[in-house]
């Protein structure tokens, strides 16, 4: 009777490799400017990736039976409006990123993609390390009195290839375009959005209203136990993902910010055309935007 035993090139792989976050291509840009009024920036953001690499420099192993190189990439973008006298914001704003992401390296097993097991702990995760960017925050206003009291808000976006996710604190936003529909992925963290919330303001008369931008959660400032809000979308070929501080939707309407990202204007161009459109309304505040173009 004949052999039937596979051969050692018939043998298949006990594990087959797994799509990778490198395939998305992803075009993002990034401004801030002073505006016209304030004097300095209190805004600050951050575009970044958090990456994991693996490359065979030498095998004995059938070609193909491990990859030449493998790679996950996730990007990472934050912004920061910080909020203080004198030069209290401005400090505030640039510790908050900097501080999360030094929380960040200091987690040692980072989650790279999306699965079931690891979204609670990927939300934990985020939620805590901000709260604890939080605490960092009102310890230094703590040890330093011309920082006491300073704040910031944060809003946060890390895709894991097809999937985002959005971290948020205070009143800048995030907002996903897709097929030409604008959406809001942010709730602001206002005085006024509160009395909207409980029927006391309508919604139309949030812009005149002279508590719009008093923040009830905030990170630092008076605010011991922060509220972060933690999503996950899934994200669709030709999405296009907007992160602000309010210097840009206070003199840009939704309308207008969703024509823009529905141009073919490359993410440069389009922050560029933000910018514009809301130095042109007045510039009243710091203005601070990033957009990311997702496709696969």
């Amino acid at each position: 009777m004949g052999d039937t035993s596979s051969t050692s090139s018939d043998v298949q792989p006990l594990v087959a490799a797994r799509p990778i976050s490198s395939s998305v291509r992803v075009d993002v840009s990034a401004l801030t400017h002073p505006g016209h009024v304030r004097k300095n920036n209190e805004d600050h953001f951050l575009v970044t990736k958090a990456t994991r690499a693996l490359e065979t420099m030498t095998t004995s192993l059938p070609a193909g039976e491990v990859p030449e190189r493998a790679d996950e990439v996730n990007y990472v973008m934050v912004v920061a409006d910080g909020m203080g006298g004198h030069a209290a914001g401005e400090v505030a704003s640039r510790l908050a990123i900097s501080a999360l992401v030094g929380v960040a390296l200091d987690i040692p097993d980072w989650i790279f993609w999306v699965d079931a097991e690891h979204r609670p702990e990927m939300e934990r995760r985020a939620r805590e390390s901000v709260q604890q960017v939080g605490a960092m925050l009102i310890e230094r206003g703590r040890q330093d009195s011309a920082l006491r009291g300073m704040g910031s808000t944060l809003t946060a976006a890390r895709s894991y290839g097809r999937d985002l996710l959005i971290v948020h604190v205070g009143d800048s936003r995030a907002y996903l375009l897709r097929a030409g529909h604008l959406e809001r992925l942010t709730r602001d963290h206002t005085y006024a959005q509160m009395l909207v919330d409980t029927g006391q303001l309508s919604p139309n008369d949030v812009t005149l209203s002279g508590v719009r931008h008093i923040l009830v959660n905030a990170l630092g400032g008076s605010v011991e136990q922060p509220a972060v809000d933690v999503d996950l979308l899934r994200l669709e070929d030709g999405d296009r993902l907007l992160l602000c501080s309010d210097g840009l939707t206070d003199c840009v309407d939704d309308a207008a910010i969703a024509t823009t990202l529905s141009s073919a204007l490359p993410s440069s161009e389009a922050c560029q055309r933000l910018l514009e459109l809301a130095l042109d309304g007045g510039g009243r505040d710091n203005i601070t935007l990033i957009v990311a173009t997702f496709a696969f």
